[in-house]
């Protein structure tokens, strides 16, 4: 208890602690990148192989082989098998894996076949110790802060997953939607009812959007999980901040898109959770902020 009023008393040091809080967060968040979708891969494919397996219709000669080839799948959690180097299998040991420090003492390579380590692993702890040094500058310590930190260590990870894959899990979008609904039942961001009202808004608004762009080009113009982050991020923000969130993530998409656009040389589906992410994140930090600053222009 003391150590949280010295922190509560202490801005500098509270910024300091969690800030190194978030490089070790960091390092976590990558791990749940990387190992979520291979997660959710090696799940499909066992529902898939017993499905195939119970069908009455299907020789048995051939989903035998099939089931035995899924048996042998290494099953995969986000603490095993043990993390290793992709390039040489070599095993990653514990003074190999400090936030950030590693990667600038092992040069960004691996020690044992000095395969270049990816950027996004620095980026990532970095990113996420700033971000939690802001959320508590913003919120301090308290109950508001803390869950705050979740929400953005969250959405950090639907950011590179979705980079990664198109893909916006379930199994991270719908608990952060429940915390969200349980949170502002004591009122820590917007009242209960617009929590409510933000995860209905948040998810109906583009599902009409999306179902509308469907009927006039046939196309699908957005994926489900999308939808569902908007109302993740409603549920925690409540319906007010639902259109500077819907404007500035259409803003960074639309950016992104045009580049890609004129790199490629063609359209090409991309993942638009990110910017979603971005944005909710923004509207969190600094959104009553900017919706003042517009009303204020107006009066």
């Amino acid at each position: 208890m003391q150590f949280i009023q010295l922190l509560q008393e202490n801005m500098a040091v509270a910024l300091v602690v969690f800030a190194l809080l978030g490089l070790c967060i960091g390092s976590f968040l990558n791990v749940v990148i990387h190992r979520i979708p291979l997660m959710m891969v090696s799940a499909w494919r066992q529902e898939c192989g017993q499905f195939m397996y119970e069908q009455a219709d299907m020789p048995r000669e051939h989903t035998t082989p099939l089931v035995n080839i899924i048996a042998t799948d290494t099953p995969i959690t986000l603490s095993r098998p043990a993390s290793r180097c992709p390039h040489c299998a070599h095993k990653i040991k514990w003074y190999e894996n400090i936030p950030l420090i590693s990667w600038l003492v092992l040069r960004g390579r691996c020690s044992n076949c000095k395969a270049a380590i990816g950027l996004r692993y620095p980026v990532v702890e970095l990113v996420t110790a700033l971000l939690s040094a802001l959320v508590i500058y913003q919120f301090g310590v308290s109950m508001t802060g803390l869950s705050a930190l979740v929400l953005v260590w969250t959405l950090i990870a639907l950011t590179g997953i979705d980079f990664d894959t198109q893909l916006l899990p379930d199994r991270l979008t719908f608990p952060l939607a429940g915390l969200g609904l349980a949170v502002n039942s004591q009122g820590w961001f917007v009242s209960p009812t617009q929590s409510i009202w933000g995860l209905l808004l948040g998810f109906l608004s583009l599902w009409i959007v999306v179902k509308i762009f469907y009927l006039i080009t046939k196309k699908h113009g957005m994926g489900q999980g999308d939808f569902k982050l908007l109302a993740v991020l409603g549920a925690w923000l409540g319906p007010m901040m639902l259109p500077l969130i819907i404007l500035l993530s259409s803003l960074l998409g639309s950016i992104v898109g045009l580049i890609l656009m004129k790199k490629q040389g063609e359209s090409k589906p991309f993942a638009f959770g990110p910017y979603i992410a971005i944005a909710g994140i923004v509207a969190l930090l600094y959104g009553s902020d900017i919706v003042n600053w517009y009303l204020g222009m107006y009066t």
